[in-house]
């Protein structure tokens, strides 16, 4: 297992590296929360780049615009190559698991495409909790 920082560089380095964020980035800027209940994760996006990855900082020292919340199972179910059943996207997580959606939901909403492959790239980088 890798460390918590060590799977932080790697996840932004797989984001910033992507060819389908870089493709449809240009405009994917916000800052969101990953709590994977034993971390949580702020990701600063700005132009389909991560400008900061923030590891386990406190409710209130960075403002953010949505969060995704699941227990550590959920998250290490999709952190696989190949997910399982109910554990391959977020609304099917959202709506058959633990997971949830919360804050300004129409942010996510208008950057969707580029949210959801930054989950999928869990699928290579693997989750750390």
């Amino acid at each position: 297992m890798t460390s918590v920082m060590e799977w932080a560089e790697a996840f932004v380095e797989a984001n910033n590296n992507d060819p389908e964020l870089e493709a449809h980035g240009r405009y994917y800027t916000c800052t969101y929360l990953l709590d994977m209940e034993d971390h949580t994760f702020l990701v600063w996006m700005v132009g389909g780049q991560v400008a900061e990855l923030a590891v386990d900082t406190g409710p209130l020292d960075i403002p953010y615009q949505f969060l995704v919340r699941a227990s550590a199972d959920t998250w290490r179910h999709f952190g696989v190559p190949e997910p399982e059943p109910m554990y391959h996207g977020i609304f099917a997580a959202t709506f058959q698991r633990d997971m949830t959606l919360e804050g300004d939901v129409l942010v996510l909403m208008q950057n969707l495409r580029c949210f959801v492959r930054q989950i999928e790239l869990l699928r290579t980088t693997g989750v750390p909790v």
